[in-house]
């Protein structure tokens, strides 16, 4: 959110506290007219009494701990192993099943890569799928390898 957003933001709720006290003497009715809830008001108007016009600044809505936040060190293994090795989620995952407190799914080992933005892999480590047998397709052993061909 950028400064002005958050300077606006603070003006309006200023106005609609004074709205409150100086036009209407009635929360009910202000609260209407600006379409916010009984509960938002009181509570920048507790901020309000308590801290002047800073109180109604735009707070942060981040939590003030994590509990069941990944480790610090689990991170960096993913790391180490993501970047020396070129593991996907998959083989990251399993890796860690080795230790016995670590604890992480392979999904989770991906939504930490994208966050840290290794989710891609340098172009020469990207390794390419087999074809699959389609609808109509079998294997034919052609000399040492096998062959796809259609059967229509």
């Amino acid at each position: 959110m950028l400064e002005q957003e958050r300077l606006r933001n603070q003006r309006w709720r200023l106005g609609m506290i004074r709205h409150a006290e100086e036009v209407t003497h009635n929360v009910a009715k202000t609260c209407r007219h600006f379409g916010v809830s009984r509960n938002a008001f009181y509570r920048w108007y507790r901020r309000y009494k308590q801290q002047g016009s800073d109180g109604l600044k735009d707070r942060s809505k981040r939590p003030l701990h994590s509990p069941r936040a990944t480790r610090t060190e689990v991170i960096g293994k993913i790391m180490y192993l993501r970047q020396s090795y070129h593991f996907d989620p998959w083989k990251i995952h399993m890796y860690l099943l080795r230790y016995p407190d670590i604890k992480i799914s392979s999904s989770g080992v991906w939504c930490i890569l994208k966050h840290l933005g290794l989710s891609r892999l340098p172009s020469s480590q990207v390794t390419r799928g087999t074809k699959r047998v389609g609808r109509g397709m079998r294997r034919q052993p052609l000399g040492t390898g096998f062959k796809w061909t259609s059967s229509f």
